[in-house]
C-alpha cells in the first residue's frame, strides 16, 4: 500500500522527533483521531513519563490525555531512532536557537537530519516544524538526505509547516490554529495537506517550502516590532508622567487600524526573541540589511536593563541602596500561567540585580526550580509566599502575572512594589513603580 492510500485509511504510523511544547501536543492530536504516534527524544526521562507514569510534564498539557493514549496503545516513545524506519511520516520539532554571536544554531535540525537519513526508507513524508529561515528545507535537508541516494520528491516527500503552538491558549489549541504547510514538490504538498488535515482543523497550502519558512518568520518579526514599539513608549512616557497601560487600552477602543500590543520586562519564549535573527542572519546573504528588525531587538533586548534601572530608583526613593538589598521576583516564566523557561526575561533580571549585589529569591508555583542552561547556572528554588515572606525584602519585582498571585496580600505587606506587567493595576500608592 503506499502512502496516499495509507494515509485515506488511517493505516500510517506518525513519528514525532523532539517530544517538547510543540511536539507533543501535536503527538496527542494525532492519537485523539486514531492514528498511532511513536514520538522519539533523547530526553529519557520524556520516554519514562510518558510510558511508565503515564503522566505530562508539561502544566498546561493534562495527564489523562497521555493516560488515555497511552492505554489505547495509540501513544508510544523512544529513545531508539532505529525504530524510525517503522514510520510513514516523519515530524521534526526541534528547537532551533541562536548560538553565542546571535547567529542560527542549526545543529538541532542537521543532527536530527542526519540521523534520519541512517535510517529512512522509500515512500516515508518527512515533514519540519522548527523554525527556520528560508532556504533551510530544500537546502540543508534535501543536501543531507540525497546522500542516501534517495530523491527528494520521488523516493521520499518533504515539506515544511511551521509550528504555531502558544502554551496555555485559552482560545486556540493545536487542532484550531490553522496549519501553513509547504511542500518540495505538489506531490509533497498534497501529502503533507493529507497528514494534517487529520488533525488540523484548517490547511493553509502555500507555494513553497520557503514560502512557508518566510510566513512563521512574518508572523513573529510582526509581533517582535510592535512589543519593541511599546517598550519604546513605555520609557518615553513614563519621563512624560503618562501611564502607558492606559493609553493602550484608551487606543483599543479604536475598532479598526489598530492592534493593542503589551510592553513588559523583556520577550521571552522560543519564538519572539529568536525567530526575527534568523531572517538578519539571511538576509545578509543577499547583501540586505533588515533595520526594523535588528531596531526591534535593540529595544526589546534592552528592557531587562529598564526594569533594573526602575528597581534601583524605587528603592533610592526609600533610602535604600540597590547592593545588598533583598528582592522577591515574582514569576520565572516566560508568560502567565505556565512553566515554560525559554529565553525568560526573568533568568536575566535575576543576572543583572545580583551582578548589582543585590540577593534575589523568586516565587513559581509552575518553575520550582531554575535547571542549569548554557546561559544560567542558579542554584535557586521558588520559595513559598505568605504575608511574613513578603515583608522580608526590601523590593517585590513582578516579571511574570501569574493568575494565582494575591495582589492585595503582596501590596499590603510589600515595602515596595516595581511592576513590569501592569499586575498590580487596580492598586494606587507611592510604595507602587511602573516598570
Amino acid at each position: 500500500m503506499n502512502l496516499k492510500d495509507k494515509i485515506k485509511s488511517n493505516n500510517f504510523v506518525v513519528g514525532i522527533i523532539g517530544l517538547g511544547y510543540v511536539g507533543l501536543p501535536l503527538a496527542l492530536e494525532f492519537c485523539k483521531n486514531n492514528i498511532k504516534v511513536l514520538g522519539f527524544d533523547l530526553d529519557n526521562f520524556k520516554v519514562k513519563k510518558i510510558l511508565k507514569d503515564k503522566e505530562s510534564y508539561i502544566k498546561h498539557i493534562p495527564t489523562e490525555h497521555i493516560k488515555e493514549s497511552v492505554n489505547k496503545k495509540m501513544l508510544d516513545a523512544t529513545t531508539d531512532f532505529s525504530r524510525l524506519k517503522n514510520v510513514d511520516v516523519i515530524i521534526i520539532c526541534v528547537p532551533t536557537p541562536l548560538n553565542a554571536n546571535r547567529e542560527p544554531d542549526l545543529s538541532y535540525i542537521t543532527n536530527t537530519g542526519e540521523v534520519i537519513a541512517k535510517y529512512m526508507r522509500k515512500g516515508q513524508l518527512i515533514s519540519l516544524e522548527s523554525t527556520t529561515y528560508p532556504g533551510t528545507t530544500d537546502e540543508v535537508l534535501v543536501g543531507i538526505f540525497n546522500k542516501t541516494g534517495l530523491k527528494a520528491g520521488k523516493d521520499y516527500h518533504l515539506c515544511f509547516s511551521p509550528e504555531r503552538e502558544d502554551p496555555n491558549n485559552a482560545k486556540y489549541t493545536t487542532a484550531t490554529i490553522p496549519k501553513v504547510l509547504g511542500g518540495l514538490t505538489k506531490t509533497c504538498g498534497e501529502l503533507g495537506k493529507m497528514v494534517y488535515e487529520k488533525v488540523i482543523n484548517k490547511v493553509v497550502p502555500v507555494s513553497s517550502t520557503r514560502a512557508a519558512e518566510a510566513t512563521k518568520l512574518l508572523e513573529n518579526i510582526f509581533r517582535s516590532i510592535n512589543i519593541a514599539l511599546v517598550n519604546e513608549l513605555k520609557v518615553v512616557f513614563d519621563k512624560m508622567d503618562i501611564d502607558v497601560w492606559e493609553v493602550i487600552e484608551a487606543a483599543s477602543t479604536k475598532p479598526f487600524g489598530y492592534t493593542p500590543f503589551y510592553p513588559g520586562p523583556g520577550l521571552g519564549g522560543h519564538c519572539i526573541p529568536i525567530d526575527p535573527f534568523y531572517l538578519t542572519w539571511k538576509a545578509r546573504e543577499y547583501e540586505i540589511s533588515t533595520k526594523f528588525i535588528e531596531l526591534a531587538g535593540e529595544i526589546n533586548t534592552y528592557m531587562p536593563h529598564y526594569v533594573v534601572e526602575r528597581v534601583y530608583h524605587a528603592l533610592n526613593d526609600n533610602k535604600k541602596c540597590l547592593k545588598g538589598s533583598k528582592i522577591l521576583l515574582l514569576g520565572l516564566a516566560y508568560k502567565k500561567d505556565i512553566d515554560d523557561l525559554r529565553e525568560s526575561p526573568s533568568l536575566k533580571l535575576i543576572e543583572l540585580l545580583e551582578h548589582e549585589g543585590a540577593s534575589v529569591d523568586y516565587n513559581d508555583e509552575y518553575c520550582k526550580s531554575i535547571p542549569e542552561t548554557r546561559e544560567y547556572k542558579f542554584k535557586k528554588k521558588s520559595i513559598k509566599l505568605s504575608p511574613a515572606t513578603v515583608k522580608k525584602y526590601d523590593l517585590v519585582l513582578v516579571s511574570t502575572d501569574h493568575s494565582y498571585y494575591d495582589h492585595e496580600m503582596i501590596f499590603k505587606n510589600a515595602k515596595v512594589i516595581v511592576d513590569s506587567r501592569n499586575a498590580f493595576k487596580k492598586f494606587r500608592g507611592k510604595k507602587l513603580y511602573k516598570a
